[in-house]
């Protein structure tokens, strides 16, 4: 049995390699066809993460086929081995769809779901891929706001208890997940900067028409702390588990699955973002230079209510 099973291990590393050789020349079909290579090749890693102990850390089950990183292996992890059967999505913040958090659930799972996004152009494109059509999937064009989100939501036609959210806003995803009342999702994937730091519950204070792309010599200056999103996450119901290894989303889910050998054996961490952050043209920055770009800007501290200095 033994040895069947590591001839299957083989079998599939070799598989991998091949498709590791051949993506290159492979794009992503926009139908999202199943039988695409790298969705088959994510459907196989999906059963190889739960079909072993436990994993310490989300960092272990990580892969991509439709995320920016690795995110579909951690979403897959947790739907699968959490059991979850409320198999319905909300992805806030999904440009075109081409990448996001929820379109290998929409096609390898067969989940339904609404995705919304603020800008007309990307919205368009998704109701003209034929994913809308193959798959049940909405989208809504929205500037979302703490005042308009659960009217966006429940709008597209999902309310009571769902399987995911996602907020990826690059600027208010504290507010709006505290405003969110229509859904009570048992997964929140959530956006966090890891520039503000993992402890201080410091957000950007709140502003209905913020936007990251404004005139200024630094973007870097947006959404939450991961000590925000925790204390947030306490106050409505759910822990923490951890997050992305290229560190800016974090997972949390319903209090009630705390207690699953899956959430006891895995050790949370944050992580610093990999990636550089846009600062004066041509240049990018990371780590402490990209702090101190934004060091004394006006923070807000959701554990104190006041204002403070970053």
């Amino acid at each position: 049995m033994a040895n069947n099973k590591v001839g299957r291990i083989r079998r599939f590393i070799g598989l991998l390699s091949y498709l590791e050789y051949r993506w290159p020349t492979m794009e992503i079909p926009r139908t999202g066809d199943y039988k695409h290579p790298k969705v088959i090749t994510g459907t196989m890693l999906s059963k190889l993460n739960t079909s072993g102990p436990p994993a310490r850390s989300l960092r272990e089950v990580e892969f991509q086929v439709f995320s920016q990183f690795g995110d579909d292996g951690i979403i897959q992890y947790l739907t699968q081995g959490l059991g979850i059967t409320d198999r319905t999505f909300v992805e806030i913040g999904v440009e075109n769809y081409t990448e996001s958090q929820t379109r290998f659930l929409l096609v390898k799972d067969k989940w339904s779901g609404l995705v919304v996004d603020g800008s007309p152009e990307n919205v368009a494109y998704i109701h003209a891929d034929p994913i809308s059509m193959l798959f049940n999937l909405r989208a809504r064009q929205a500037f979302i706001t703490a005042e308009n989100i659960n009217d966006e939501i429940s709008g597209g036609g999902v309310s009571g208890r769902i399987g995911l959210l996602s907020i990826d806003i690059d600027g208010m995803d504290y507010w709006v997940w505290k405003a969110v009342s229509v859904v009570d999702p048992a997964i929140v994937v959530i956006e966090y900067n890891s520039l503000l730091g993992p402890d201080r519950a410091i957000v950007a204070p709140y502003d209905p028409k913020f936007s990251r792309y404004r005139p200024e010599p630094s973007r870097m200056f947006y959404g939450a702390s991961l000590g925000a999103l925790k204390q947030l996450a306490g106050e409505k119901g759910y822990v923490f588990v951890g997050c992305n290894s290229n560190g800016n989303n974090a997972y949390f889910v319903r209090a009630e699955y705390a207690a699953t050998p899956l959430v006891q054996a895995l050790e949370p961490t944050w992580n610093l973002a990999t990636f550089s952050e846009y600062g004066a043209p041509q240049h990018r920055y990371r780590g402490e230079e990209a702090v101190s770009l934004i060091r004394g800007t006006t923070v807000f501290n959701v554990a104190t209510g006041e204002e403070e200095p970053l």
